[in-house]
């Protein structure tokens, strides 16, 4: 039965499972062939509808999603109909394309695969290689954010943004957050290369809000700004965080906008990085909106946001912490987040993927993570579980390193190691890639 004929007969599980099963059997995210033709050729049959709404482009070593959701959640409570684009997913690929603030439900997913889906094999017939699964899936955001009447688009990159599948937008505001190595095979091997693939997403005419940036990333983002005429806002220089102060429910924040101070604003997200996303977040929807935001508003939005999979406390004895840092950038930022927040030790289920830097994950967390529970998660491209326990046996000590066989039986050894004893202060810290915490979320994470 095709996914069509599933949803008709009333079996849309059954359709969501199908088209998901179709998605995969395409080119993998993973893979990158730099050219944007397929996708082009790809959205201009399904009649250009990436041009039906106004946008902004994010893109970033890390903070991308976190930031997005801000953005959406600011642009919604001014009252645009919004649609966002995010990627990887936690549990289920729907969560990629959200409409005014909600994951699209499995009727519009499947009615989106199948309007690309009859497109998509033209293009494979005349391309060399056929449309990958991220390809898919940016071109179903579209089409379901014009189908559903989108004011404004807020898209993530999946993997740098020059030659992102992303990239056919002409975004009014480009975001850049925090560039870091990453993607090195792909993007090349320093931030300067890493940086001019990134600043592809700023267009001509413009804006593009910035985020505080090594020296060598700034002028790259400059030297494109001007090359486009492009009108470049910065952190630091134009917009900043102004006061921060940690919490148990987040942090307390003030911002200087591009128009306006924004005072005593809480953040239900914790860190010193998710205030500088925040304080992004809110440069980009007064350059979107082209002028200051109500402070009472964003007040209001960013102290009810969520990040899932972004130092996500879930309660229970012992509490478990979920993050997705797969790199040392992130992992850094994942360091100074247990330290200000953690009092007790920190027992960590650790699976990364074996593409990542993961030997500079380890050194990172080794200051501020007790004991490791080493695994693998459900992706083929995982790292075998004792690989990884033989790399930070060499960073922890071998007393301090675990083995699991997978992200479930990791927690379950985790909180065996956990004091779970009333009034302990030990938390248990799932992290190494999204795979992992999409892995830990699919199942109890409060025993």
């Amino acid at each position: 039965m095709g996914a069509v004929s599933a949803v008709a007969a009333g079996a849309p599980e059954m359709a969501l499972a199908d088209v998901e099963q179709q998605l995969l059997a395409r080119w993998p995210e993973t893979r990158m062939d730099p050219t944007l033709d397929r996708v082009a050729m790809l959205l201009g049959l399904l009649g250009r509808p990436e041009t039906a709404y106004r946008s902004i482009h994010l893109t970033g070593t890390n903070g991308k999603t976190s930031t997005a959701r801000m953005v959406e959640a600011l642009l919604a409570a001014c009252g645009s109909r919004t649609g966002r684009f995010t990627s990887p997913h936690l549990e289920s690929m729907r969560e990629r394309i959200s409409l005014d603030l909600h994951p699209i439900d499995v009727d519009r997913f499947v009615r989106s695969y199948q309007a690309v889906a009859e497109q998509a094999a033209v293009v494979d017939c005349a391309s060399t290689h056929p449309v990958s699964f991220f390809e898919m899936t940016v071109a179903m955001a579209y089409q379901a954010f014009a189908a559903h009447g989108v004011d404004a688009a807020v898209v993530e990159v999946g993997m740098g943004g020059r030659w992102d599948a992303t990239n056919v937008i002409t975004a009014d505001v480009a975001a850049i957050l925090p560039v870091a190595l990453d993607h090195t095979d792909y993007l090349g091997p320093t931030v300067e290369a890493i940086a001019a693939e990134k600043a592809g997403i700023i267009k001509a005419g413009a804006a593009a809000v910035s985020a505080r940036q090594p020296d060598d990333v700034s002028a790259v983002l400059c030297a494109r700004a001007d090359a486009v005429g492009a009108e470049l806002a910065v952190e630091g220089r134009d917009f900043a965080v102004t006061r921060r102060s940690p919490m148990a429910s987040g942090q307390l924040l003030s911002f200087r906008g591009l128009h306006r101070q924004y005072d005593d604003v809480p953040l239900a997200l914790h860190g010193e990085h998710q205030a500088q996303n925040a304080a992004v977040a809110i440069a980009s929807a007064e350059a979107f909106l082209g002028g200051p935001l109500d402070v009472d508003l964003v007040r209001t939005v960013l102290g009810r946001v969520a990040s899932p999979g972004r130092f996500e406390i879930r309660p229970g004895t012992p509490p478990v912490v979920l993050d997705a840092a797969h790199n040392p950038h992130g992992a850094r930022a994942l360091a100074r987040n247990l330290a200000e927040q953690v009092s007790g030790r920190t027992i960590a289920v650790l699976a990364v993927m074996a593409d990542k830097d993961y030997s500079a994950v380890l050194h990172e967390l080794e200051g501020v993570v007790d004991l490791v529970v080493c695994t693998r998660n459900s992706s083929p491209r995982s790292l075998p579980a004792d690989e990884l326990a033989a790399q930070a046996t060499d960073v922890f000590g071998p007393s301090r390193v675990h083995l699991a066989a997978d992200v479930a039986s990791g927690l379950a050894a985790a909180r065996a190691l956990a004091d779970a004893r009333p009034g302990s202060t030990d938390v248990v810290l799932v992290t190494g890639s999204v795979v992992t915490v999409g892995d830990a979320s699919s199942g109890p994470t409060d025993g």
